[in-house]
């Protein structure tokens, strides 16, 4: 089956459960007690605090002590493209400050909630858990994304909760590329209780993807998750490589992949728009993780990615301890982002 299979990718796909345990494949650094009692709340309002100061602090500069003109309209675009909100959403948060309050003093904390408001709306459709499809045996997910994006990490965060949720879990350690992620994905499974179907790195991606699903179907699991590769989308060689997993899932199951998760990370800015552009062009993603949100002050590239491509936007992570991963609310996310308590 290897001559029409390429490289690995995978799909992954899991998210209705309500909050993510998230271990790593290292033993773990110690944190403090009062720190592993954080709710998500605080743990995604820290996070973004980065994001949410950048704002917030351009919001008050901009918004003292002058009635509301044109001028500070245009200060308030700019501040929020360089949050990487992006022009569409930039435009239509101006618009709505703007909405009635010309040469009226206007406070701050008034744009703050109007931010959180428009970002809210933009971002309630794409929030969605996703669901599985329980007429799919193997039900398979396939994990897409750049080097470092943190796809093997999600996969085995995803693998918890369904072996937890009582469901028969396969891995497919499709990054055939480096040892060291077929080795993680095996410790998670290990870990979590799934099989791991691997291969010596090097061999071919496709032809694993293919015997995966036939395992999977052989041993009436209920979920495959497979890895991938990490590419860069502008490598062609690659993404067709990647095109080649997907045909070749279909020749075991016509309706394979059945979700392709695409993982991001935030820090990378502007760049995770592209990322979404191939990705979904090459492999049909169908939703979003969002990681790595607190190591940058450009956290409204999630918001631009949802304006634009109205994507599912299932998880979002905010750090790399316990917990970091979880399902995500638009209105939670508007809020942190806007700098306002939950």
């Amino acid at each position: 089956m290897a001559s029409d299979q390429g490289d690995g990718q995978k799909p992954e796909k899991a998210g209705f459960f309500g909050r993510l345990f998230s271990r790593s494949d290292t033993p773990a650094p110690e944190v403090p007690a009062e720190e592993t009692k954080k709710s998500w709340w605080e743990r995604l309002s820290g996070g973004l605090s980065r994001s949410s100061s950048a704002i917030g602090q351009g919001i008050a500069d901009i918004f003292t002590k002058r009635k509301l003109d044109a001028a500070m309209l245009d200060e308030l675009e700019d501040v929020l493209i360089q949050a990487d909100l992006g022009v569409a959403m930039a435009t239509r948060i101006r618009d709505a400050v703007g909405k009635g309050r010309f040469d009226k003093d206007i406070e701050p904390a008034e744009v703050k909630n109007i931010l959180a408001r428009e970002v809210e709306a933009v971002l309630a459709p794409v929030a969605q858990p996703i669901a599985i499809d329980e007429t799919k045996k193997p039900f398979v997910i396939l994990v897409v994304g750049v080097n470092g994006s943190g796809k093997t990490t999600t996969i085995g965060k995803l693998a918890t909760n369904f072996v937890r949720d009582g469901r028969k879990v396969m891995l497919a350690a499709g990054d055939t590329f480096r040892a060291a992620a077929i080795e993680q994905l095996q410790i998670w499974g290990a870990r979590v209780g799934a099989q791991v179907i691997a291969r010596p790195q090097g061999a071919d991606a496709a032809g694993l993807a293919y015997d995966a699903i036939v395992a999977a179907q052989e041993e009436g699991a209920d979920i495959l998750l497979m890895d991938t590769a990490g590419r860069l989308q502008n490598r062609t060689e690659l993404m067709a490589e990647l095109e080649k997993v997907v045909r070749v899932m279909k020749k075991v199951d016509e309706s394979a992949p059945h979700a392709v998760l695409l993982v991001l990370d935030a820090t990378v800015g502007q760049n995770a728009l592209s990322q979404v552009d191939i990705f979904g062009r090459t492999a049909g993603v169908t939703g979003l993780v969002m990681t790595k949100l607190d190591g940058t002050a450009r956290g409204g590239i999630l918001v631009a990615i949802a304006e634009r491509f109205k994507l599912p936007v299932h998880f979002i992570g905010v750090g790399e301890g316990a917990d970091d991963l979880e399902p995500f609310t638009a209105r939670d996310f508007a809020r942190a982002i806007a700098g306002l308590d939950g």
